[in-house]
């Protein structure tokens, strides 16, 4: 299949044929969604942790006799029903971490990537580059070629094109060894330089 291509400093777009197999996949969304969810879990941290009544400080000796007082009976001042006591059902770490296989996770990088190329929201450009870092400068590049909010990802990621993006808003320029599904459904327009694409491909065919 065909690609938009721009060109740098070139209102025209000209095409780049890219392989079927990873821009042109069946959009699986039942793998996609199993997907982002484990990758979503594993930000999780996990350390929330309180203390169950045995391991809370003190409750050794019991308050009062167990009859004559005329209050309810009670072994320890440590019980969850005490102030300062334990914690009834107490959380504990946990690792929320989802298995996740390699020939899954690149399945369902491609089926994303094949339904933004349907959709005509991934376009290609044969190098993304500023010349000095401004967000002018990256603001006219994208808006030479019509996007607004984008994702933009690169071979090699240069300092002048980040510091020259980090400002803008709704826009994010990552390198392609960074491409995750979240990142990828996160914006509107996703625009891959042309080094980049042949890396993808090599990657996920």
């Amino acid at each position: 299949m065909d690609l938009k291509l721009h060109q740098s400093g070139n209102k025209k777009a000209g095409k780049l044929s890219v392989s079927d197999a990873v821009f042109a996949a069946p959009y699986n969304e039942a793998l996609i969604h199993q997907v982002l969810n484990a990758y979503t879990t594993r930000a999780r941290a996990g350390t929330r942790s309180h203390k169950t009544r045995a391991e809370v400080r003190g409750g050794g000796k019991k308050p009062w006799r167990q009859k004559g007082t005329g209050r309810a009976r009670a072994g320890t001042n440590r019980s969850p029903i005490w102030r300062g006591g334990g914690i009834t059902f107490a959380a504990k770490p946990k690792d929320y971490r989802v298995k996740v296989n390699r020939k899954m996770y690149r399945g369902a990088i491609r089926s994303i990537l094949s339904e933004l190329a349907r959709q005509e929201r991934l376009s290609c450009i044969d190098e993304f580059t500023v010349d000095e870092p401004k967000t002018k400068k990256a603001k006219e590049v994208l808006a030479g070629m019509g996007l607004e909010e984008t994702l933009i990802i690169t071979d090699a990621l240069t300092e002048n094109a980040f510091l020259a993006t980090r400002n803008l808003p709704r826009v994010d320029i990552i390198d392609m060894a960074e491409i995750d599904p979240y990142t990828l459904i996160g914006f509107n327009n996703v625009l891959i330089t042309k080094a980049a694409v042949e890396k993808m491909e090599a990657w996920l065919a």
